[in-house]
């Protein structure tokens, strides 16, 4: 598995839109936190870190305990401190907000534990392990549902095999979590330590078809699922100047040919976070005009409102109750979106050279479903039981957005974390 990145990428001229705190800036935030004893903001954290707790131990100055405490809940708790939405999550239910108060700065405070202990003991991420089962256990894709059900296993003294269709691991946190959040190198650095928690290998470059994933079965002991969502869906204005928004985002990130040149106004099709990630990347990089065109209005955006603030800053323009109709084009060049309006009769033509489209993806739970007993529900999505995530077939279990439809990385560590556990107490007998 390759863990070195070309240089040149577009992303790493993003800067970090939250920088590390220092240790002063730490504890000065650290110590206004009153220790709630009903603590709202661990109910809203879907891995349950204990977050007074290692608010607290960073008050006093134990910032390795404050990391133990994090990683004891969520193991991919260093890039979730910083791609988590804590505006709608933790710090959304910080009572102060029922003051009118700012919240605790959770996700960076959380941030700072993670990366300065690991700079301290880039080890600290470790425990005992278990003694060897002897068993082995499949994982279908190396996003973070996977690497989290594969470090629990691998505590647990399993040997986990995670197969990976990219040429690097990592998921979502690699190729598509917006730059000035997480740098793909930053995402691959958590790999290599979810990697040295034990007996995991990643094998990169490999497809698991239907027939494949079958197999599996025969080989291993138990199989997790965790292969996320398919290509961008495009609302049939494919072609020359149009880009799925997710692949773009890859792009962006990875690919050291991409080049923004030429591009001065750049639309992006849809309202939703993914949307907004794009118009942001696109404006922040220097495209001198960047507009979100979305159906309907802001008020019934599927994207956070914070996160919108954030995008008109960066100078996103939003042009709302229009619906995309056709690319237009000249020569093959891209020169305008045609778009009808949805709140009065007639179209237009919106000019740019760019068309990025943030409608959604496609199911890849085909996959998913060729197991025996594997069921889907009606919107594609693998039906799984909530305590376990282990679906209709006893040695298969599956997590992040093949079971939810596309959430947060944090749901996804959550996931994995419960079907490991439950793949445990399956192969002990429990």
């Amino acid at each position: 598995m390759s863990t070195t990145l070309p240089e040149g990428r577009l992303e790493t001229q993003l800067k970090d839109k939250a920088p590390l705190y220092t240790r002063g800036e730490a504890m000065t935030e650290a110590n206004r936190c009153i220790y709630c004893a009903d603590a709202p903001c661990v109910q809203a954290c879907p891995t349950s870190i204990d977050i007074p707790t290692f608010i607290h131990k960073i008050a006093t100055d134990n910032v390795k305990g404050s990391a133990r405490t994090i990683f004891e809940s969520n193991l991919l708790g260093y890039s979730c401190a910083r791609v988590c939405p804590v505006e709608v999550l933790c710090a959304g239910s910080c009572v102060y907000n029922q003051w009118g108060r700012p919240p605790i700065e959770i996700g960076r405070l959380q941030r700072y534990a993670t990366e300065s202990a690991l700079a301290r003991d880039a080890d600290l991420l470790k425990r005992t392990r278990k003694a060897p089962t002897g068993k082995k256990i499949a994982c279908i894709g190396a996003g973070p549902a996977s690497l989290a059900a594969a470090g629990h296993l691998a505590l647990d003294g399993h040997s986990v095999t995670i197969f990976e269709k990219r040429a690097y691991a990592g998921g979502l946190n690699t190729t598509g979590v917006a730059p000035y959040k997480l740098h793909a190198q930053d995402a691959l650095r958590e790999v290599q330590m979810i990697l040295d928690l034990g007996d995991i290998e990643v094998k990169t470059g490999v497809e698991i078809d239907e027939a494949a994933a079958r197999a599996l079965l025969d080989d291993f002991d138990a199989v997790f699922v965790g292969i996320g969502l398919g290509p961008d869906s495009f609302l049939g204005l494919e072609g020359p100047g149009v880009v799925g928004a997710t692949e773009y985002i890859e792009r962006l990130k990875l690919d050291p040919t991409t080049s923004l040149d030429g591009v001065h106004t750049a639309l992006v099709v849809g309202g939703g976070n993914t949307a907004i990630d794009v118009a942001r990347e696109l404006a922040q990089l220097g495209v001198p005009d960047v507009a979100m065109v979305y159906r309907r209005t802001e008020a019934v955006m599927s994207g956070y409102h914070h996160e919108m603030v954030g995008a008109r800053k960066d100078g996103v323009r939003l042009v709302e109750n229009r619906q995309p109709v056709a690319a237009v084009r000249d020569g093959g060049a891209i020169t305008g979106l045609r778009v009808a309006k949805t709140d009065a009769d007639g179209e237009e033509t919106l000019a740019c050279d760019l068309i990025a489209v943030a409608v959604g993806q496609s199911r890849l739970t085909a996959l998913a479903a060729a197991f025996e007993g594997v069921a889907l529900d009606d919107k594609g999505r693998v039906v799984v039981d909530e305590a376990t995530n282990r679906t209709g077939n006893a040695k298969v279990y599956a997590g992040g957005d093949c079971v939810n439809g596309g959430k947060e990385v944090v749901n996804a560590a959550q996931h994995g974390k419960l079907a490991a556990r439950a793949i445990t107490a399956s192969l002990s007998g429990a």
